[in-house]
């Protein structure tokens, strides 16, 4: 039986639409930055690419940009930065993080660390198994897990690491993980 040419027009676009949606289930996804609370890593406006495949082979790292769905309603997503893996202590003092008693060179970081609600400090905390401390880059603009309504991460809500920058072009960059943290 010979195909009409409508019909090849109908499967090549629902071979394409079925590709499409695979690459976005397990491969890479768009994401739009809104909101302050990465700059001046991430402004409000910005598109990236987020590579959902790397953390099915390891686990994020300290310092990688990772979009998660938001604890208290999981149809929302947040992009923040790992600061405290599984096992790790987290404070803040004197407008610095201390991660495991030992100062983070943060020259992303936008203003003073302080705690929630701009106390001067928070923690000792440890991170529990399976969850991810996260704070936004810009301190005083930032809804991250020095807060209860975000608090750790686990590591089922991360969706993946940002990649890359598309949008605007003039904004086009590789998303790379601090030295400082490395």
């Amino acid at each position: 039986m010979e195909r009409t040419e409508l019909q090849e027009y109908i499967h090549a676009f629902v071979v394409a639409v079925l590709f499409a949606l695979f690459i976005i289930a397990f491969i890479a996804q768009s994401f739009h930055v809104q909101g302050r609370s990465m700059e001046p890593t991430l402004v409000h406006g910005q598109r990236l690419l987020v590579d959902k495949i790397s953390y099915r082979f390891r686990s994020p790292a300290l310092g990688d940009v990772v979009i998660f769905r938001y604890p208290t309603d999981t149809r929302r997503k947040f992009i923040k930065r790992i600061i405290g893996l599984p096992g790790d202590e987290i404070a803040i003092r004197n407008g610095m993080v201390y991660h495991n008693g030992q100062v983070l060179a943060e020259d992303y970081a936008q203003g003073p660390s302080l705690g929630p609600y701009n106390a001067p400090a928070f923690g000792p905390v440890r991170v529990p198994d399976d969850h991810y401390f996260v704070l936004g880059d810009n301190r005083r603009h930032s809804d991250d897990s020095r807060y209860p309504d975000v608090g750790f991460i686990p590591v089922e809500h991360i969706v993946g690491r940002a990649l890359l920058t598309y949008w605007p072009l003039t904004a086009v960059e590789l998303h790379r993980t601090p030295t400082s943290l490395r």
